[in-house]
C-alpha cells in the first residue's frame, strides 16, 4: 500500500511540475487550443466544393425580352454573379485573364431573330478552367439554366420552338486548361506551398537557433543595423529557394508537361517577391518565438490558413466572403494568381500587377514589424 501511495504521489508530483512548465509556455499551450479550433472554423465555414456567385461579364449585342430573361436566369441560378458589362471582346478577355471573372457569356447580333426562325442560335460562354474545380458545376448547369429560361419565354405561337434538344445551342468554350487536367492547376500551386513551408520555418528556426546557443549576444553586439541583419540572415536562403523553384519548374515542364504561355521573366520576378515575402516573414516569427520548437508552431500556425485559404486545395471563389478577406491578406493568394496566371494564361505585368503590388505590401508590413521587433531586443 505504502509503495502505491509512494507511486502516485511521484505521479503527482511529475504531474503538477508539467502543468507548471506548460503554464510557463504560453504559446505552446495557446497552440494546442488555437490549432484545433482553426481547423473546425476552416474547414466547417470556409470550405466549400460546389462554388456559388462566380463572378461573370457579359458581352450583349442586343437587347430583346428573350436576352434579359436568359440574363436573369443565369443570375438567379445562383452560380453566376454578372458583375461587368462589356462593349469589347478583348476587354472580356482581358477580365478573364486577370482572373478578375469566371466567366464570359456572349450573345451576338440577331440572336432572337435567329431563334424565332428555329436556327438554334449560339450562346456563348468562355470559362476559366485553369481551376477546373472551380468551374465545373456552373458550366455543368448552364444548358439547363437556359433551357428552363427559354420554358417560360416559348409559348404560344413560339411553342415549337421549345423541342426537347433545346431551342440554343450552348457552347462552352474552357480556357486556358480545356482538357480540364488537374496537374495544370496543381503542380504551377505546388511552388507556392513548398516555398512558404520550406523558407518560412527554416529562417524561423535559423534565427531561435541563435539563441538557443547563446550566439544571440554576439549577433546583437555586432554594428549592422536590424535592416542589415535581416537582409544577411535571409540572404543565403534565396539561392535555397532558386534551387526549389528551379526543380518544381523541370518537373513540371519534362514530368507533367504543364503548359508555359507566359514570359519566364516575369515568372521569376514573382518568385523572387514571393521568395522575400516568406523569409522575412520567418525572420519575424524568430523575433516571437523563444525556442525553435515555437518557431515551427508559428509556422504550422500560418501555413493551415494558407494552403486552405489561398485557392491551392479548394476554389478561391467558393469561399464565404470573410474567409476570402483573409485569403487576400496571404502572399501565397496573390503568388498562386501570378503563377497560375503566367504559366497557364500567357499574362502579362499589366494583368499581375495587382498580385505584385499586394506581395510588396505584404512584405513592406512584415518587415516593419521584424526590425520594430529585433530593436526591442537590444534594450
Amino acid at each position: 500500500m505504502n509503495a502505491v501511495t509512494a507511486s502516485l504521489s511521484r505521479i503527482l508530483a511529475v504531474f503538477m511540475k508539467e502543468l507548471i512548465q506548460m503554464r510557463r509556455d504560453r504559446m505552446t499551450f495557446a497552440m494546442m487550443l488555437a490549432i484545433p479550433v482553426l481547423q473546425l472554423v476552416l474547414f466547417g465555414y470556409a470550405i466549400n466544393t460546389d462554388p456559388k456567385d462566380l463572378p461573370t461579364a457579359v458581352h450583349v449585342e442586343e437587347r430583346t425580352p428573350i436576352v434579359r430573361s436568359l440574363l436573369t436566369a443565369l443570375e438567379t441560378s445562383g452560380y453566376y454573379d454578372l458583375v461587368f458589362e462589356t462593349d469589347d471582346p478583348r476587354e472580356s478577355a482581358a477580365l478573364l485573364a486577370r482572373g478578375e471573372v469566371s466567366f464570359v457569356v456572349s450573345i451576338p447580333a440577331g440572336f432572337t431573330e435567329d431563334l424565332v426562325r428555329g436556327e438554334r442560335p449560339q450562346f456563348l460562354i468562355e470559362a476559366d478552367a485553369s481551376d477546373p474545380s472551380a468551374s465545373s458545376n456552373a458550366v455543368a448547369r448552364a444548358e439547363e439554366i437556359v433551357n428552363r429560361a427559354l420554358r417560360h419565354d416559348l409559348k404560344g405561337a413560339l411553342a415549337h420552338l421549345a423541342p426537347s434538344a433545346g431551342p440554343v445551342e450552348v457552347v462552352v468554350h474552357a480556357r486556358y486548361n480545356p482538357e480540364a487536367i488537374t496537374q495544370y492547376n496543381i503542380v504551377p500551386g505546388l511552388l507556392g506551398v513548398i516555398l512558404t513551408m520550406t523558407l518560412v520555418m527554416i529562417t524561423g528556426i535559423a534565427m531561435t537557433r541563435e539563441a538557443e546557443r547563446g550566439t544571440m549576444e554576439n549577433l546583437l553586439a555586432m554594428p549592422a543595423r536590424p535592416l542589415e541583419v535581416m537582409i544577411g540572415k535571409i540572404a543565403p536562403y534565396i539561392g535555397v529557394g532558386a534551387v526549389q523553384t528551379t526543380i518544381i519548374l523541370l518537373a513540371a515542364r519534362y514530368l507533367f508537361d504543364v503548359p508555359f504561355a507566359g514570359a519566364l521573366w516575369l515568372l521569376l520576378c514573382g518568385v523572387v517577391l514571393f521568395l522575400v515575402a516568406n523569409l522575412a516573414l520567418g525572420f519575424t516569427f524568430s523575433t516571437i518565438a523563444k525556442s525553435q520548437m515555437q518557431a515551427m508552431q508559428l509556422t504550422f500556425f500560418f501555413f493551415l490558413p494558407s494552403i486552405l485559404l489561398s485557392g491551392f486545395m479548394f476554389p478561391y471563389r467558393g469561399m464565404p466572403a470573410w474567409a476570402q478577406v483573409i485569403g487576400e491578406a496571404l502572399p501565397l493568394t496573390h503568388f498562386l494568381r501570378i503563377v497560375r496566371g503566367v504559366m497557364l494564361k500567357g499574362a502579362g505585368y499589366a494583368d499581375m500587377q495587382g498580385a505584385f503590388l499586394a506581395i510588396g505590401l505584404f512584405i513592406l508590413a512584415v518587415g516593419t514589424i521584424a526590425m520594430l521587433r529585433y530593436k526591442r531586443t537590444l534594450d
